[in-house]
């Protein structure tokens, strides 16, 4: 009988020590998703290259086949929580969403070949570098490049002459980071 007992742990344990393998992530990834842009959704291990080659690595466990993803083949990626959305080929972090998103850019696809069949098209992405700040309106799929420069005019456009959101904007001094809460009030305004 105690053998059989040792022998039921033993094999228990083998099994724990499977499943915990399948949702251990490959060195390097992060539990993760994808959508491309068929719209398929994919759920594993995603290795970051946003930075680096505008691309992520996706995996979906410890031990299936590894593969690269453009910007342009790609609608969304989430990585350990953080979203990013892709547009013209760029990746850019998810700050604040509604209908209006606040983005920052996270990587520069311009001149960046894309394939249609063998033929090689070269994107020109989005303008602005990394780390820029832009709105983006989700219905339309406008997306608005914001700088210190710019701020008030694109507050204006963006916000559609709701004061709040517009005033909050014009207060904004320095630190573009601060629109994300004029995106916020904006997208709050009917609750």
């Amino acid at each position: 009988m105690k053998i059989l007992k040792t022998t039921a742990a033993a094999v228990l344990s083998l099994v724990l020590l499977q499943a915990n393998a399948q949702t251990e992530a490959p060195k390097g990834f992060n539990k993760g998703a994808i959508i491309l842009a068929d719209g398929s959704n994919l759920q594993g291990f995603v290795k970051d290259n946003i930075r680096k080659n505008a691309s992520v690595t996706f995996t979906s466990s410890a031990d299936a086949g590894k593969k690269n993803y453009s910007g342009s083949e790609l609608t969304s990626v989430q990585i350990d929580g953080e979203k990013f959305i892709c547009i013209n080929g760029d990746f850019f972090k998810v700050i604040s969403e509604g209908e209006l998103s606040f983005l920052q850019k996270s990587s520069d696809a311009s001149g960046k070949p894309v394939y249609n069949g063998a033929d090689a098209v070269f994107s020109n992405g989005t303008e602005g570098k990394p780390n820029d700040y832009f709105i983006y309106n989700n219905s339309s799929k406008d997306l608005k490049w914001v700088s210190r420069k710019n701020i008030n005019e694109v507050a204006q456009a963006s916000f559609a002459g709701y004061t709040a959101a517009v005033e909050k904007a014009k207060a904004v001094t320095g630190d573009l980071a601060q629109l994300k809460d004029a995106v916020d009030i904006y997208n709050n305004r009917n609750k």
